[in-house]
């Protein structure tokens, strides 16, 4: 065992010892490869006088290509754009795509005029796809960016607007780099030349993205966190989002880099792609986010077209996984002998399941966020009431909800491993014997379990209401398939399983008497009292913050009894059930403060105990 040990690890140490001499050498032969760079040059040149032209000549035809294109472009672009300012994304986005195809019978027209035919045509056609996709790259950018300026930018778009054009110059720059890369290949250069091309491009690339994310990192952050309301988890990105950048960019340059150094050179459009993806991915994730938010919150828009939106933000990352596993999986599953259509297939499958999974998630998420914004706000206005008891679909929404989630997962864990070939009969049967056990042997969970259900049947208690149980009472704060919280007004939380609740007094269903007493000098006038509890009972319904509440005025019920010389009488009023307390504290206010007006004597209820021994 530990000569096993021992073997893997000289065998590790010598591979490394491999990698590094492979890593020097190459170094070494790149450098020593410069030296040919000037006669490579040369036979450039001389390729392009056999063409029938010159470099100068094709730089002049590429920057004449390049301008005509872009200038096509964008003025068809803003045509169209104030043609349609009023029209849906849609048409814009067609619009778009119309003035591109235009810009690129544009450009083919002109290459052909400029060039002709052969290695020139083929070099200006190149430039033309680039310009136009480099385009169609800057707008989508930039669209991303400053689809922020209706939520949290509206009032710093100066900062956003140098952030996109920092970006745009960027990655204009890298797509130059990588366009010249393409031109190279086309005309054959030595490897000395396009080594050189391609780290004296990539140098001066990284260092303007490494620029422009560090000048506007506090733009970016802001712009990464989207609007609000934020989680925690997105906050935190947000915050660390420029350094993530930063350090992604320098892995990237290292790597490309150590990959060229020994021979194993990454494909430019690939690193390039990747690169994009990954500094857009936060950036779109905002945007469909804040767009599906908007969708969520409109009463105008279905729960299935707001169910679309929210699914279409794990549509975007699966997408992006996809272009990813292409542009690097591929390769190495190639090298490997993977069958890359099963592999395919089995991927298409998991994917599909896992998007029905999750738009009938959002469906069931959706259709809850709804039913309970609409009872947690107040009937005819905007404003939340946060202790408002909710309905009985209010209570029963969340439980259906988790019931639901639950049951779309456990489907589509099923459907994905039948999808992949496992068969999930044993599975199914082993949880089935599963929960029979459970059944048999815990009576107590089935008790609480049925209990619950018939409590919830019979719509004891509800979100919000204030009950009495025989162990406890408060506020129900939370209502699981097994038990009860409840939470006392001394912020005590009670967790009650349903099998122990027994009897349930509800103190905040309709409506509540509340009485009150008061204990006067026996020579009181009690008519006098009457009048008091009469006049305070209309001002407290004259109150326009309490009558609302209050279902019976405020009235006395004269004398209840006689204790030792003094006059016990009552009063008491009928108001909506949990909204009694305001109006109780009113009135007793307003009793202290006529009793005092009006010379009536409060007599306190005297202490009772046993005598001392004489």
């Amino acid at each position: 065992m530990d000569k096993t040990a021992e073997t893997d690890v000289t065998s590790l140490v010598s591979g490394f010892d491999q990698l590094a001499e492979r890593f020097v050498s190459g170094l070494s032969e790149r450098f020593a490869a410069l030296s040919g760079a000037s006669v490579e040059l040369e036979n450039l040149k001389a390729s392009l006088a056999a063409e029938g032209t010159s470099l100068l000549a094709l730089m002049f035809e590429i920057v004449l290509v390049v301008a005509l294109v872009a200038g096509g472009f964008i003025l068809l672009a803003r045509r169209f754009k104030k043609a349609g300012a009023k029209s849906s994304a849609w048409r814009r986005f067609f619009a778009g795509l119309a003035a591109a195809v235009v810009a690129l019978v544009i450009g083919f027209i002109a290459a052909r005029l400029l060039a002709g035919s052969g290695l020139p045509l083929q070099t200006l056609h190149l430039w033309t796809i680039a310009t136009v996709l480099g385009l169609i790259i800057l707008a989508t950018v930039r669209s991303l960016l400053m689809a922020s300026r209706r939520t949290e930018f509206a009032e710093c778009s100066a900062h956003l607007t140098a952030l996109v054009r920092d970006l745009s110059f960027a990655i204009g720059f890298a797509l130059i780099g990588v366009t010249l890369l393409g031109t190279s290949r086309i005309w054959s250069v030595g490897p000395a030349l396009e080594d050189l091309l391609r780290t004296g491009s990539a140098i001066p690339i990284y260092l303007l993205f490494a620029w422009a994310v560090w000048r506007h990192r506090r733009t970016m952050a802001v712009a990464v966190a989207g609007p609000r309301p934020r989680s925690r988890w997105r906050t935190h990105l947000a915050k660390k989002w420029p350094a993530i950048v930063i350090a992604f960019l320098i892995v990237t340059f290292v790597s490309t880099q150590a990959a060229l150094t020994l021979g194993a050179s990454l494909r430019g459009s690939a690193v390039l792609l990747t690169a994009l993806m990954f500094l857009a991915a936060p950036h779109l994730d905002a945007m469909i986010g804040n767009w599906a938010q908007r969708g969520l919150e409109s009463p105008d828009i279905s729960i299935l077209a707001a169910a679309g939106r929210q699914t279409a933000r794990f549509t975007i990352v699966a997408i992006m996984i996809a272009t990813l596993g292409t542009l690097w999986a591929t390769p190495l599953a190639a090298g490997f002998g993977i069958d890359l259509r099963e592999l395919a297939k089995g991927a298409s499958g998991v994917a599909l399941i896992t998007l029905v999974a999750a738009f009938l998630w959002n469906v069931v998420g959706t259709g809850t966020a709804r039913a309970l914004r609409a009872e947690l706000h107040v009937v005819g206005g905007d404003e939340e009431v946060p202790g408002a008891p909710r309905s009985r679909l209010g209570t029963l929404v969340p439980l259906l909800s988790a019931v639901g989630k639950s049951s779309i997962l456990a489907l589509a864990l099923l459907s994905i491993l039948v999808s992949i070939g496992i068969n999930v009969w044993p599975l199914i049967a082993g949880l089935s014997v599963f929960g029979l056990a459970i059944g048999f042997g815990s009576q107590t969970l089935v008790k609480d379990l049925v209990s619950g259900l018939f409590f919830l049947i019979d719509d004891a208690f509800r979100f919000g209401e204030y009950i009495e149980t025989s162990g406890a009472k408060g506020t129900v704060e939370k209502i699981s398939v097994r038990s009860v919280s409840l939470r006392h007004q001394r912020g005590a939380l009670a967790t009650i399983p349903y099998g122990e609740i027994g009897k349930i007094q509800n103190f905040s269903r309709d409506w509540m008497i509340e009485k009150l007493t008061f204990r006067v000098a026996f020579n009181t006038d009690v008519e006098k009292v009457r009048k008091i509890f009469k006049k305070i009972g209309q001002d407290i319904s004259a109150n326009p913050e309490l009558a609302g509440d209050l279902l019976e005025p405020f009235k006395s019920q004269g004398i209840a009894e006689v204790e030792d010389g003094t006059l016990v009488i009552r009063a008491k009023f009928k108001a909506k059930a949990g909204r009694q307390s305001m109006i109780r504290r009113a009135a007793l206010t307003a009793v202290h403060q006529a009793f005092q007006e009006n010379g009536i004597q409060a007599v306190p209820k005297p202490l009772t105990g046993s005598a001392a021994p004489g």
